[in-house]
């Protein structure tokens, strides 16, 4: 895919998007999710830091303008795509032991997504703009989020 989107590139352009997809390590539910990154922002604001949400990962996305044209970080909760997040930058860097790492930077505004189960992986990995889950409309947005898991094992998101 990454030779056709050259392609399209190209004779178009454009990029195609790109999305990235992580598992959630530690968060048990989209509330925990949020409740931690709001925890973060206040304490970077409390030391002054700068207001950003950013994930440090060893592998730097190659892909880099198909990701920034649009593209989401993609949070896997408790075996299921539940979220997404806009991502803002990538950063690759050099950490204190000499390793090359990078940071995902990412907005604080989160979408809920159609639950769609996902096993385990280590890491993250590309998520093509046609396999990502559409984002649930206000409609749905009242639901209790196990209701909206069990009715997607269903077949009915």
């Amino acid at each position: 895919m990454h030779h056709l989107g050259g392609q399209f590139q190209r004779i178009t352009g454009r990029t195609l998007t790109l999305h990235i997809i992580k598992l959630c390590v530690g968060c048990d539910s989209i509330e925990d999710l949020r409740d931690w990154q709001t925890e973060r922002l206040r304490s970077f604001k409390k030391r002054g830091h700068k207001l950003e949400l950013k994930h440090t990962t060893r592998m730097v996305p190659k892909r880099r303008e198909e990701i920034l044209d649009g593209g989401s970080l993609y949070w896997v909760i408790k075996g299921y795509v539940a979220v997404r997040q806009r991502l803002l930058d990538i950063r690759p860097f050099v950490d204190k032991e000499g390793v090359s790492r990078c940071h995902l930077v990412y907005d604080k505004d989160i979408v809920m997504v159609s639950p769609r189960p996902r096993r385990a992986f280590q890491g993250w990995r590309y998520l093509e703009a046609k396999e990502a889950p559409p984002d649930i409309r206000t409609v749905r947005g009242g639901l209790p989020e196990k209701l909206q898991r069990e009715l997607a094992e269903l077949g009915l998101l």
